[in-house]
């Protein structure tokens, strides 16, 4: 069972009755959106679990590990992407095997009961991905934190430097292969036509006039692909997550029908999981993501791509 003393003052006696209050109030968390309000109020109860999933790329010259110790939501954890991740392939942060993810669970803290909030250091560019490999793994009760830590810092609110010790828990994952796409899906999709490819790479790389990141990596797209870049469903200034109504606009920009099935695309599998979480906010709960991603098409020579 979880350990609850992890480093914050634990302010009430009976933690049964916390345990009840704090059920209640998880009852009224509609949305995958948590609020920085919200998690201020609720961060010393011992059924939360916060997260801190932020990572980079190369080119951002950022080290969101190094950010972490520097500076962090009081209690949280350190969610390394490259870590929990398979461990048998050169393809970045694939999924793990469900006994690896367990074990990944376990070390954190978190129990299937458990309820996970995860932010980043960007606002909201990697924690999607954490949300998504919980519910892969079969775990609902996971949220993102809204404008993450820019806001977090922005309204003054504690942080601290101190990791928290590492607990130990029970994590039973129950994989959910609807949640995940593979090159063969995506092969059979060309020819198909069943599902939406929607990308949330920029879109200088999108149509090639970019060079990727990763250099072995071609440039250009899967054919049939469309294009929505996740730092448009972000309010510019706060980082927050843009009203259902905007994202919308911006799905429908994009050339989405949100009647159709739709799998998400992207680099290295990270970004896609803000496409598919801002699917989520708007009831698409079905959205398949390419796990190995651009860094998987775009390095195998036999695969086609298009670059308009």
């Amino acid at each position: 069972m979880i350990n609850i003393s992890f480093n914050l003052a634990f302010p009430y006696t009976n933690n049964r009755l916390v345990a009840d209050t704090f059920l209640s109030m998880n009852e009224k968390l509609k949305s995958p959106l948590v609020t920085t309000d919200w998690l201020s109020k609720n961060i010393r109860n011992p059924l939360l679990r916060v997260v801190d999933a932020s990572w980079y790329l190369p080119a951002m010259e950022r080290n969101g590990h190094l950010e972490y110790k520097d500076a962090h939501i009081p209690g949280a954890f350190f969610w390394d992407i490259d870590m929990i991740a398979a461990r048998d392939t050169s393809l970045p942060h694939m999924l793990p095997t469900p006994e690896d993810f367990q074990k990944h669970m376990d070390h954190l803290g978190i129990e299937n009961e458990t309820t996970v909030i995860v932010y980043d250091g960007f606002g909201l560019f990697t924690a999607a991905r954490p949300w998504w490999m919980l519910r892969i793994f079969g775990h609902e009760k996971v949220f993102v934190l809204d404008g993450g830590l820019p806001k977090w810092k922005a309204e003054e609110r504690k942080i601290e430097t101190a990791e928290p010790k590492s607990l130990k828990s029970q994590f039973k994952a129950n994989f959910n292969e609807k949640l995940v796409r593979t090159t063969n899906d995506i092969i059979e999709n060309l020819e198909s036509k069943n599902e939406q490819i929607l990308d949330a790479r920029p879109a200088g790389r999108f149509f090639a006039e970019e060079p990727e990141p990763r250099t072995n990596c071609r440039s250009g797209h899967i054919p049939g692909a469309l294009n929505l870049p996740f730092d448009q469903l972000l309010d510019p200034t706060t980082k927050t997550v843009l009203s259902n109504k905007f994202l919308e606009d911006k799905f429908y920009e994009a050339g989405i029908n949100l009647n159709k099935p739709v799998i998400t695309s992207c680099g290295s599998g990270v970004t896609a999981c803000v496409l598919a979480f801002a699917l989520y906010l708007l009831d698409k709960r079905d959205v398949g993501v390419y796990d190995g991603s651009w860094s998987e098409w775009g390095t195998n020579e036999s695969l086609p791509i298009e670059t308009d």
